[in-house]
């Protein structure tokens, strides 16, 4: 009976001795199951992250695209005043002021637009005895303060239709 006893004992290690291999076995296969799913987790954030980066530059890319034309068509847009402003400069007519400060030749200048870099332009302190910007010179008469188109076009015979 001894015998038995002793075997049954020899049984019961090795029952629980394969038991806890095949919880050890168990472990390790939900560990690897685990670094698989994160591997797998990470690899779609990377894809994912790729994706955004690829969609977000093509955006930003198009959008500059977009400013480019714009900019480009609207630079070769002709102003409304180009006509009259090269007459008037055709002419001789001169136009002294001071566009860093005073709202005034600001005025002036905004009237024309785009059409402004035509103007023959000068700083107010290129003339002396200057005493109101903006100051228009034309044939050697001058006309203070902000012109309207029908006083310059009268002065001048430009024609300031569109």
């Amino acid at each position: 009976m001894e015998e038995l006893k002793e075997f049954s004992k020899k049984d019961i290690e090795r029952i629980k001795r394969e038991k806890q291999r095949q919880e050890a076995e168990k472990q390790r296969q939900e560990n690897l199951e685990r670094e698989r799913n994160l591997a797998e987790h990470k690899h779609s954030q990377k894809q994912k992250s790729k994706k955004t980066l690829i969609i977000a530059g093509s955006v930003l890319v198009i959008i500059i695209l977009a400013i480019s034309v714009y900019a480009a068509v609207h630079a070769l847009t002709p102003g409304t005043w180009d006509n009259f402003a090269k007459c008037l400069s055709e002419k001789g007519v001169v136009m002294y002021g001071a566009l860093s400060w005073c709202k005034y030749t600001q005025e002036q200048a905004g009237m024309f637009g785009k059409s402004f870099k035509y103007l023959n332009y000068k700083d107010h302190t290129e003339l002396p005895g200057i005493k109101k910007t903006p100051t228009w010179v034309i044939d050697g008469k001058w006309y203070e303060n902000v012109q309207s188109f029908q006083t310059l076009a009268a002065a001048t015979g430009c024609r300031y239709d569109q």
